[in-house]
C-alpha cells in the first residue's frame, strides 16, 4: 500500500485515540517512511532535514503570542469580556441570552477576520481573548464546539480569500507564484485578480458549513463546569467547581451583573498606545513581510508606552512565548512529517495511480485530485507548506484535462485549504483549543478536530469541485 495513506491513517488513528499530536506526527513520519522502503537512519534524517522548514513559522508565533500577551495587559480583552457578561446578566431572559449567544459569536468570527490582515497575530489573539469570554459562554451554555468552527472560518476562510495580510502571502506569493513558476512550461499563468475569483465559491461552502454547524449541529444547549482562569494557560486545579444550572438562569444574571461591574477601568492614553501598537505591527509585517518583525515592533511599542513595567518585559515575553510553545512544536513536528512524505516518492505515485484510473473524465478527475489533496495536506497541516508539493503534481494534471487557469486555482487552493480547515496539526485547529479549551473542558480532537473536519472539508471537497467543474 501507498506509504502516505498508511501514515496519515495511523495519524487519524492515534489521534482519535488521543495520543500527543506531536508524538502521533513523529510515529505516523516513522511509519511513513519504512512503509515506503527507507531504512529507520533514512528517515530520522529526512525527519530532521524538515524540521527546519517550520522553525520560521514556530518562531512567528512565538513572537505574536509575546506580542498578543503584551497587548491583554492594556485590559482591552478583559474589558471587552465584562462588557458582554454585563450584557447577559442585565438581559437574563431566553431570547435576549441567545442574541448575546450571536453576538459573542460574530465577535469571534470579526477578531479571528482581523487577525488576518488588520491586526496580522494570526492565532495569538486566541488564549488572549477567548478565555476571558468562558464565563459568558458557559452561562450562555453555548456548545464550544460552535465556536471553534466560526473561530476555524475566520483564520482559514479570511486567507483564501482576502488578498491582505496573510491573504497576500498565501493568495499571491505562494499560490499564484507557484502555479506560475511550473504553469510556465506549459503556458498557463494566473494573475492576482484570479486568486479571489477562483477560491470564492470553496469559501462559499466553508460559510454554509458553518451556518450549518451553528444552527443546526450545534445549537442545542450543552453544559460546562464553572470556573475561573487566567487569560493565559494556567488553571488551578485547586478552585471549587460549580455546576450551571439551567432553571436558575435570574440567579446566574445577577451574579454577571456584579461581576460586570468590576470590569476593568482602562485610561484613553492606555487605549490609544495599544491601537498604536497594532498599526506599527501592521505596518512592519506589510513592509517587511515578516511577522516575526511585525510582532517584535508591536512589543517593543507596548512596553515603550508603560503599558507594564519595563523590568516585566522578559517575564512578558517568555510567559506569551510559553503561551504558543506547543503550536510551534507540533508545526515543526509536521514539518519534519512532510518532508519523510516526500522523501518516500509515494506522493507521486498516489496521483500517479489515480490517473490510470480516471481516464478521460474530468469531473472524476477534479474529485480525486480534491480528495488526494486532502490525504497529502491533511497530514502536512498547513496549507501554506502544502501549496509547492501540490502545485508540482497539480499544475501538470490540471493542463492535461484541460482545467481553466480559474480552476487550476479553485483546485489547488482547496486542497491545500483542507490541511488547515480539519487538521490535527494545523495552526488553524490548535488555536480555537489553545482559548476553548485553557479549563480543560474542550477536547482537541472531538470538540476542534472531528467538527471542523465535517463542517468544513465536506464542503470545501463539494465546492471546491463545483468551482473546479463551472469555472
Amino acid at each position: 500500500m501507498n506509504a502516505v495513506v498508511i501514515a496519515i491513517a495511523v495519524m487519524f488513528i492515534l489521534s482519535l485515540a488521543r495520543v500527543s499530536v506531536v508524538l502521533t506526527l513523529v510515529i505516523s513520519a516513522i511509519i511513513g517512511g519504512l512503509v515506503a522502503g527507507l531504512s529507520l537512519s533514512d528517515t530520522v534524517e529526512a525527519f530532521n532535514a524538515g524540521l527546519g522548514d517550520g522553525a520560521e513559522v514556530a518562531l512567528a508565533y512565538a513572537v505574536l503570542g509575546a506580542f498578543a500577551l503584551a497587548l491583554s495587559k492594556s485590559g482591552l480583552p478583559d474589558l471587552l469580556a465584562h462588557k458582554l457578561i454585563g450584557l447577559l446578566g442585565l438581559e437574563a431572559t431566553q431570547k435576549q441570552a441567545k442574541k448575546v449567544k450571536f453576538l459573542l459569536l460574530f465577535i469571534l468570527l470579526i477578531a479571528a477576520i482581523c487577525s488576518q490582515n488588520v491586526i496580522p497575530v494570526h492565532i495569538a489573539f486566541i488564549p488572549v481573548l477567548v478565555p476571558p469570554l468562558l464565563k459568558v459562554m458557559n452561562h450562555l451554555k453555548l456548545d464550544r464546539r460552535a465556536a471553534a468552527c466560526v473561530l476555524t472560518l475566520g483564520l482559514v476562510g479570511t486567507y483564501i480569500f482576502l488578498p491582505v495580510g496573510f491573504g497576500a502571502i498565501f493568495l499571491e506569493q505562494i499560490l499564484m507564484g507557484n502555479i506560475n513558476k511550473i504553469g510556465a512550461a506549459y503556458n498557463l499563468h494566473v494573475d492576482r485578480g484570479m486568486m479571489p475569483m477562483g477560491m470564492a465559491i470553496p469559501v462559499l461552502g466553508m460559510v454554509i458549513g458553518t451556518i450549518f454547524a451553528v444552527f443546526v449541529s450545534y445549537r442545542k444547549p450543552r453544559i460546562y463546569i464553572d470556573r475561573n482562569v487566567t487569560p493565559v494557560t494556567t488553571i488551578d486545579l485547586d478552585k471549587p467547581l460549580r455546576a450551571i444550572d439551567p432553571d436558575v438562569i435570574k440567579a446566574d444574571g445577577i451574579e454577571l451583573e456584579k461581576e460586570a461591574e468590576q470590569a476593568p477601568k482602562v485610561a484613553k492614553k492606555t487605549i490609544l498606545m495599544a491601537l498604536l501598537a497594532i498599526v506599527l505591527t501592521l505596518i512592519a509585517q506589510l513592509y517587511s513581510g515578516s511577522m516575526i518583525l511585525g510582532g517584535l515592533v508591536g512589543f517593543s511599542v507596548l512596553s515603550a508606552a508603560g503599558i507594564f513595567k519595563w523590568q516585566e518585559a522578559d517575564d512578558v515575553f517568555v510567559q506569551g512565548m510559553r503561551m504558543m510553545a506547543l503550536v510551534g512544536f507540533i508545526m515543526i513536528s509536521a514539518a519534519g512529517f512532510a518532508s519523510v512524505m516526500t522523501h518516500t516518492g509515494d506522493i507521486n505515485q498516489l496521483v500517479n495511480g489515480v490517473v490510470h484510473l480516471i481516464g478521460d473524465n474530468k469531473a472524476l478527475a477534479a474529485f480525486l485530485m480534491l480528495f488526494i489533496g486532502l490525504f497529502v495536506t491533511i497530514g502536512i497541516g498547513s496549507s501554506f507548506s502544502s501549496v509547492p508539493v501540490l502545485a508540482v503534481i497539480y499544475v501538470p494534471l490540471c493542463v492535461q484535462f484541460g482545467f481553466s487557469p480559474l480552476a487550476t486555482v479553485a483546485l489547488i487552493g482547496t486542497a491545500a485549504a483542507l490541511g488547515d480547515a480539519g487538521s490535527p496539526a494545523s495552526d488553524s485547529t490548535l488555536g480555537p483549543t489553545a482559548g476553548l479549551g485553557v479549563d480543560g473542558q474542550h477536547d482537541h480532537i472531538w470538540d476542534t478536530v472531528v467538527p471542523t473536519f465535517i463542517h468544513f472539508n465536506i464542503p470545501l471537497l463539494i465546492f471546491g469541485w463545483i468551482a473546479a467543474m463551472v469555472l
